[in-house]
C-alpha cells in the first residue's frame, strides 16, 4: 500500500438511546483517526513532526489498536492477550518500532481489533461489570465506552496537528 485510504465516516445520529449513541460516537472517532491519514504515504505517516516527541499517525493507529484490545478483549471479557505491538522491553513499542509491520498489517489488526471490541461488547448490558479489573479499578460497559470516546478525543486532538504539520491538512 502506497498511499492509504480512509473509509467513509458515518455520521453520529442526532437522536436515539444512550447505547445507540454511544455505539455511533465511538465509531465516529474511530473513524476520525483513520480519517486523519487518508492520503498520506507510509513515510508520512511515520513521521513524527514534533521535536522530542515519539508520536506519529502510524503510532496512533498501533496505539489505540492496543488500547481496544486492552479495555475490551482483555478488562471487559476477561480473555488472556498477547498485548498488541508492546515487548517486554519497550512498553511503547506502538509509538517506537514503527517499522515492525507493514501498513497493511497494522491497519487490518486496527480493523480487526475495532470488529473484535464490537462483538465482545454486543448484547451487554452498560451497567454490567468487566470481568477482569484493571489497576485495581472495577468498571462498567458504560464507563469503558466512555472512556474510550475520551481516548480517542484526545488523540484525535493529536492526529490534528500532527496532519497539520506534515502537509497543511486541516479538518475534522
Amino acid at each position: 500500500m502506497e498511499t492509504f485510504n480512509a473509509p467513509d465516516r458515518a455520521n453520529v445520529p442526532v437522536d436515539g438511546d444512550e447505547r445507540t449513541q454511544l455505539d455511533a460516537w465511538l465509531d465516529f472517532h474511530r473513524a476520525t483517526l483513520l480519517r486523519k491519514c487518508d492520503g498520506l504515504t507510509v513515510d508520512q505517516l511515520k513521521v513524527r513532526p514534533v521535536a522530542g516527541s515519539t508520536l506519529s499517525l502510524l503510532g496512533l493507529i498501533r496505539h489505540m489498536t492496543f488500547v481496544e484490545q486492552v479495555w475490551f478483549d482483555t478488562t471487559f471479557a476477561g480473555h488472556d492477550t498477547s498485548d498488541y505491538y508492546k515487548t517486554e522491553g519497550d512498553r511503547d513499542a506502538d509509538f517506537n518500532d514503527l517499522d515492525s509491520a507493514a501498513l497493511e498489517e497494522v491497519i487490518a489488526l486496527y480493523l480487526k481489533s475495532l470488529n473484535d471490541s464490537r462483538k465482545l461488547a454486543a448484547g451487554h448490558s452498560l451497567d454490567e461489570l468487566a470481568t477482569k479489573p484493571r489497576r485495581g479499578r472495577e468498571v462498567h460497559l458504560r464507563w469503558i465506552y466512555v472512556h474510550m470516546i475520551e481516548e480517542y478525543a484526545r488523540h484525535n486532538g493529536h492526529a490534528d496537528l500532527i496532519r497539520e504539520l506534515i502537509d497543511g491538512t486541516t479538518g475534522y
